[in-house]
């Protein structure tokens, strides 16, 4: 895909993200800063429908995956057992003319600065943990980090876990929490950003059953994006090399989305064997070996870690779902189809004019209903295509019109938004229409 191609469906998105209220720049109003991003009234609300059904799916459904929410600053020493001070890194260059700095292997073997085609410096290793510090007095304070990855707590708490709530082997540990990672050349909106959201699943097994659940998993978490997004062919796994794996790996793969710059990551399946319990054993001097209640046989079991970002994903897909729609009146039509258990809102309630208070009085009673079992948007602004094109922007599935119709017959009119096809039903069929439809 050509790059100005590339450039113009990522800016559609970043436009709708702000025009919608999705996602704003962080601290824009100061120039902004690269790499931060917050979430806005409809973003938050999308991201966390995106969240809950990662939870409900893979923790609350299953009988063997429990959940931790832990901290994001740890002992520092928990960032050298696991590797990450030595060798959480990438090597850099600088322009000697312009001073931008890059990601060497973000620029294709280019000799020249892209920004001014000036000459670069010699590649620099570059550890990319945020650094912190605890403690008030200065001098007394003790260095520690921002979590580069989210997953290093759930080993932390492997044993607490064990001892506390009489899971068994095989079992996951689940967690969804913020990573922090000082990238040189954040880019691509929320797809390599600085601060940003992961889910991880460690799921503990014995040695011999790792292939078994490896590939368990791998088909599990391929399945699971596959039920979400509209063009499943947009999704595929990438294995990782022999060259690319850690030492301790077997196998590894990638779930990759087509994106408008190619193929890119968006979660992770690894074959991390006992090398993060071994370590944190090792570096903190306690046991975090398992012991089976019925064999009794002791031994460090293996991980099947399956990582993934949340913004990434969320940010794929809206890629999915962005659609335009050339209208018979030339206008073009702008909107997301995004699943319906993943939009902000369920449905918008619309009273056909803001002048006519018996309209505007049985629209409020209806969002007054259903607001208590479901997500609903009411707006009673501006016309009744302006009202159309906000909640297809925002992918609100189904609209329902308050009209003069309705004050006759006490029926309302209820708009689609993938075929914009509408019906009509008595107001007294509206929450049992709705919660059919999101079965």
């Amino acid at each position: 895909m050509a790059e100005n191609n590339q450039n113009d469906t990522v800016a559609k998105i970043v436009s709708l993200c702000k025009r919608r209220g999705v996602i704003f720049q962080n601290s824009e109003i100061y120039g902004g800063i690269q790499g931060f991003y917050d979430y806005g009234p409809i973003g938050s609300l999308m991201k966390k429908n995106w969240k809950d059904l990662w939870i409900r799916d893979n923790v609350t459904r299953r009988p063997d995956v429990v959940m931790i929410d832990g901290t994001i600053i740890t002992h520092p020493r928990v960032w050298e057992a696991s590797g990450h001070v030595k060798n959480f890194g990438d090597e850099m260059v600088e322009c000697k003319k312009c001073h931008h700095r890059f990601r060497l292997d973000l620029i294709d073997n280019a000799t020249k600065c892209p920004d001014c085609q000036g000459e670069f410096t010699a590649p620099k290793k570059f550890n990319i943990l945020f650094h912190t510090e605890i403690g008030v007095i200065e001098g007394e304070k003790m260095p520690t980090y921002l979590r580069g990855e989210a997953c290093q707590t759930i080993y932390l708490d492997f044993k607490n876990i064990v001892d506390s709530c009489r899971v068994k082997i095989p079992f996951g540990i689940a967690q969804i929490g913020k990573a922090f990672r000082n990238e040189i050349t954040p880019k691509n909106f929320l797809y390599r950003t600085r601060e940003f959201e992961q889910w991880d699943i460690q799921y503990f097994v014995h040695p011999s059953e790792m292939d078994k659940w490896f590939e368990y998993w791998k088909a599990e978490r391929m399945a699971w994006y596959q039920k979400y997004f509209n063009s499943s062919e947009n999704l595929h796994f990438h294995q990782h090399s022999p060259d690319e794996l850690v030492f301790y790996a077997k196998k590894a793969f990638d779930i990759e989305y087509n994106a408008p710059w190619g193929w890119a990551e968006m979660e992770g399946i690894h074959w991390r064997s006992d090398y993060d319990l071994t370590q944190h054993s090792k570096f903190s001097g306690q046991d975090l070996s398992y012991r089976d209640p019925i064999t009794n046989e002791k031994y460090t079991p293996w991980i099947t870690e399956t990582s993934g970002g949340v913004d990434r994903s969320f940010f794929f897909l809206l890629l999915d779902a962005y659609r335009e729609d050339k209208q018979d009146n030339g206008e073009v039509r702008t909107w997301l189809k995004i699943n319906p258990k993943v939009s902000a809102y369920k449905m918008a309630i619309l009273p056909l004019a803001a002048n006519k208070p018996e309209l505007i009085a049985k629209a409020k009673a209806l969002f007054s209903e259903l607001s208590q079992k479901y997500s609903v948007d009411y707006d009673d602004s501006s016309s009744i295509g302006k009202k159309y094109r906000r909640q297809d922007e925002i992918g609100t599935p189904w609209c329902l019109v308050v009209d003069y119709q309705t004050l006759e017959d006490d029926t309302v009119s209820i708009r689609d938004r993938d075929n914009m096809s509408q019906i009509r039903i008595k107001l007294t069929e509206v929450d049992n229409w709705l919660s059919e439809k999101l079965k």
